[in-house]
């Protein structure tokens, strides 16, 4: 009798519940390990399920007895688990990779970038939705795609992917694939050299072929340097704001009095940026992206207009958070590198107080030292370790305070704020010194304010 496939998931979190789902409904034999405590809402769907499973530490021999690991993109190649089964030879993929092999006839629209990628994710997938698809929504935000290929069977998925999720795929194919823009970002997870992040984004547009769609900024000098290398045989759906690369697949440009021209094969759409509820240069690339996407995918040019100019803001980037006596707070913690933060800067029209600070990921801020010296009258540093921000910006800012704790970067903000000012939460570093997450981050920077600003 032939033993079932054994596969080890590693990590109890969103993705290793569900790509422990998947397996076990495929009749392999799973078994899934978590170095730390498995939250109880994961736990509950892996007893339902009647999946081993492992937490607070790893057995080695079970794990290296593995013909395949399903790796949590959140673990390290530095983890102790993962090199012993590099060291092994065992085969390693990602909750993508694995999910692809079973979604049967099912199509994606995968989403990748440094920054943009959360809202134009969210955007594809309101269009989808209004447009009367069955689509669903996961990778990195929404449910999990290994538990929703277990358990449903949409037409599209779409899935917003980190470059930690493509290190781990391999024969996975997008058929419409999103690539926004590549910063420098997550470093420390790629030896602290760029071009191997670079790569790892690259890899959206592994396996595409004709029948496939390629969207990408055209503005991105990273991402023009990087083209050359690959042999593209998909439609290629460049867009731009400042200088126009025409395709014959279609294309999208902003035009300087700020309408924006989408064209795929024969269809077309003008969109009025002012009719939009997102702003900023870096709204009208998500939008860009979303339009040439859905178009891609079948969507009525009408419909993804109606969809765009309905869209509102994602919660932590650029989020309102309140005013009073003519000061704006502005929660945008999801900015967590140094590009994120230029956007934000680019969009801001009045004085700025900005709070920035975190847990460091070997950044180069001399791309916001402009926007700093023009808008920003004030920088609050929030942190356990505020040297380098204090370093770069003390010659650029004309007020710069450094403070350890949220209490005491917002006291500071407000005490620096003036009528007409805004401030802003965009902190071009991770969350973890002080917070679990930037969600974490921000809610407190909105709780904050509508205790001690809203409703004092």
């Amino acid at each position: 009798m032939k033993r079932s496939k054994k596969i080890v998931v590693l990590g109890g979190g969103i993705s290793g519940y569900g790509s422990a789902v998947l397996a076990k409904k495929m009749g392999f034999d799973t078994f899934l390990s978590d170095a730390g405590k498995i939250a109880e809402r994961y736990t509950k769907v892996l007893d339902e399920w009647q999946i081993e499973y492992e937490q607070q530490g790893h057995t080695m021999e079970r794990i290296l007895a593995a013909d395949e690991v399903v790796k949590s993109p959140g673990i390290p190649e530095k983890a102790a688990a993962v090199k012993a089964l590099r060291e092994k030879g065992v085969p390693i993929i990602s909750e993508m990779e694995f999910a692809s092999r079973y979604m049967g006839k099912s199509r994606t629209i995968c989403i990748t970038g440094s920054n943009g990628k959360t809202t134009t994710t969210s955007l594809i997938y309101k269009i989808m939705c209004d447009a009367g698809m069955n689509v669903a929504l996961g990778g990195n935000i929404g449910e999990s795609f290994a538990y929703q290929v277990a358990t449903s069977s949409p037409d599209w998925y779409v899935l917003e992917l980190s470059s930690f999720q493509l290190d781990g795929m391999y024969d996975f194919k997008a058929d419409v694939a999103v690539l926004m823009n590549i910063t420098p970002d997550h470093l420390d997870r790629y030896d602290y050299c760029f071009q191997n992040y670079i790569d790892s984004k690259m890899r959206i547009v592994r396996n595409q072929h004709s029948r496939c769609a390629f969207v990408y900024s055209a503005d991105d000098e990273v991402i023009a340097a990087e083209l050359p290398k690959y042999e593209l045989r998909q439609r290629l759906l460049p867009f731009a704001a400042r200088q126009a690369v025409a395709s014959s697949a279609g294309d999208g440009f902003m035009m300087p009095d700020g309408e924006i021209e989408i064209r795929v094969g024969r269809k077309s759409l003008t969109l009025n940026t002012q009719k939009m509820k997102i702003r900023g240069l870096h709204n009208s690339y998500n939008a860009m992206a979303a339009a040439l996407a859905t178009m891609a995918a079948g969507v009525e040019p009408e419909q993804v207009a109606r969809s765009i100019y309905d869209f509102s803001p994602v919660e932590h980037r650029l989020e309102p958070a309140g005013e009073r006596d003519g000061v704006e707070w502005i929660n945008d913690s999801k900015a967590t590198n140094v590009d994120s933060v230029w956007y934000a800067l680019e969009s801001m029209t009045r004085p700025v107080v900005w709070i920035a600070g975190g847990t460091d990921k070997g950044n180069d801020y001399s791309p916001l030292k402009e926007f700093a010296r023009k808008k920003v009258k004030a920088l609050v540093c929030m942190g356990l370790d505020n040297e380098k921000l204090i370093k770069e910006f003390s010659d650029i800012v004309p007020q710069v305070v450094s403070c350890s704790s949220l209490d005491e970067a917002m006291q500071s903000a407000r005490s620096l704020a003036e009528a007409g000012d805004t401030v802003l939460l965009s902190p071009a570093c991770a969350s973890f010194d002080l917070f679990k997450n930037y969600e974490q981050r921000g809610q407190l920077f909105k709780e904050w304010v509508r205790n001690n600003v809203i409703n004092k």
